[in-house]
């Protein structure tokens, strides 16, 4: 058996700065001081602090410094709060786990290659996207399908404007289309995306650049919020989402059986800025 291709190891820097941020929960008396705010949706008293949340009272105030340099709490009027984008100032501890703390969030986006090209999916192309999608559930680590949706079943449920194909050397190599979430209008700017690539045309950039167009032309055309769920051992695929913006949400466990064996799979998501 051939010997495993090395991971790459997480640079000394990258590390040393995600650690900083874990480090700024990994203290008893913060995390009480934030859990106590994060409950108390009008904020505190500086001077309420100590007493309400059992923090050492002389430490609440370096605490609080801490904790506002990291955008974890915010002052105003005499009062502390726990800051509403806070959640997103620490990393998610699963991205630790899942080997993802390399891969910058949102990367730059690097150009389309120059033999691809991505244009909106025809009904004649739809046999092909088929075939791509049978090649994807050979892998056994794609989806949970184990048969090809026919044709009528793929156009009902994905979204109209929001399928895509990448051409190279004249024939399509990949897609990528959105379904919705739900059927309820207040969640119409939330779909479910997926991407698939053909065995042969695979390593050639074409995921990329088929995510990458998916996310911009979602943003033209009114959706939200785009999710996927991947098994944790596609590895190419949770890189591939988190260099396009998606962050993990969390790890659904034993959600599906599969071939006989229950799976997890990692949710993500990728919010359109306002």
């Amino acid at each position: 058996m051939p010997a495993k291709t090395p991971a790459a190891a997480l640079s000394p820097g990258a590390a040393a700065e995600h650690a900083a941020r874990f480090a700024v929960l990994a203290d008893a008396d913060r995390l009480r001081i934030l859990h106590t705010l994060a409950a108390e949706p009008g904020g505190l008293a500086p001077g309420e602090l100590a007493e309400v949340s059992g923090a050492v009272p002389g430490s609440v105030a370096g605490h609080l410094e801490v904790l506002a340099s990291a955008g974890l709490v915010e002052t105003g009027g005499g009062r502390v709060r726990a800051a509403r984008e806070g959640r997103k100032a620490v990393p998610n501890p699963v991205d630790a786990v899942l080997g993802l703390l390399d891969v910058p969030l949102g990367a730059s986006p690097a150009p389309v290659p120059a033999e691809v090209r991505l244009r909106a999916m025809e009904p004649e192309d739809v046999e092909r996207v088929r075939q791509i999608y049978a090649e994807g559930i050979a892998t056994g680590d794609a989806t949970f399908e184990t048969g090809v949706p026919d044709a009528e079943a793929l156009d009902a449920k994905w979204l109209r404007g929001h399928r895509w194909v990448a051409d190279v050397d004249g024939e399509v190599a990949g897609w990528a289309a959105a379904a919705p979430t739900s059927g309820r209008p207040v969640y119409a700017g939330v779909a479910e995306t997926s991407v698939y690539v053909s065995e042969k045309a695979r390593g050639r950039g074409v995921a990329r650049a088929l995510l990458r167009h998916q996310v911009e032309e979602a943003d033209r055309g009114g959706l939200w919020t785009l999710r996927t769920s991947v098994f944790p051992e596609n590895r190419a695929s949770l890189a591939l989402h988190r260099a396009a913006g998606f962050r993990t949400l969390g790890v659904l466990e034993r959600v599906g059986e599969h071939h006989g064996t229950w799976r997890d799979t990692v949710t993500m998501e990728r919010r359109r800025e306002r």
